[in-house]
């Protein structure tokens, strides 16, 4: 296999960023959005987390952006500042090649180095079993599971919640 190159995002990664959360958006319930949004929206997303002091990190391999990752604010109140929420996507094309453990080990090195104390994994759709699993090897703990609370597919949809300290 090819090395992969963990790096921080840049402008010119969001078309195939606005890509691969599309084929999420669009295939799977890991995204409780219906409509996937623009790279303009993308941009405005990552910007807003990059400014904020939050790591926002691309993998790339065989000269392709396999994936992404970002860390983002769990809850708006000041109180819960040091939590951090992980989101991480991969392309169909790389899956299963060890890309999404990469871009999360790095995510959590990025965030301990940054001051954050507890990263929490929400974890969309009830066959999400690749990623709770990818979770449990990095350390997450389960914490509990939000029974239905999203709708998609023309389905109920459970959220998965797992906790791993910084």
């Amino acid at each position: 296999m090819s090395e992969v190159l963990v790096r921080p995002a840049s402008g010119a990664d969001f078309e195939a960023i606005r890509t691969i959360y599309a084929e999420a958006v669009s295939n799977s319930a890991s995204s409780f959005e219906l409509e996937p949004p623009s790279v303009e929206e993308m941009r405005t997303r990552h910007r807003r987390l990059v400014d904020a002091g939050y790591p926002y990190l691309v993998a790339v391999l065989d000269d392709q952006l396999a994936g992404y990752c970002y860390a983002g604010p769990f809850r708006d109140r000041p109180a819960y500042r040091r939590t951090v929420e992980s989101s991480v996507y991969v392309s169909s094309a790389f899956r299963r090649r060890g890309v999404a453990r990469l871009l999360m080990e790095r995510l959590i090195e990025e965030c301990a180095t940054r001051g954050f104390r507890q990263m929490i994994a929400v974890i969309g759709g009830k066959r999400n079993a690749a990623s709770i699993a990818l979770h449990e090897v990095l350390g997450f703990a389960h914490v509990g599971v939000l029974r239905d609370v999203g709708r998609k597919f023309g389905a109920w949809q459970d959220v998965t919640l797992m906790q791993r300290l910084l």
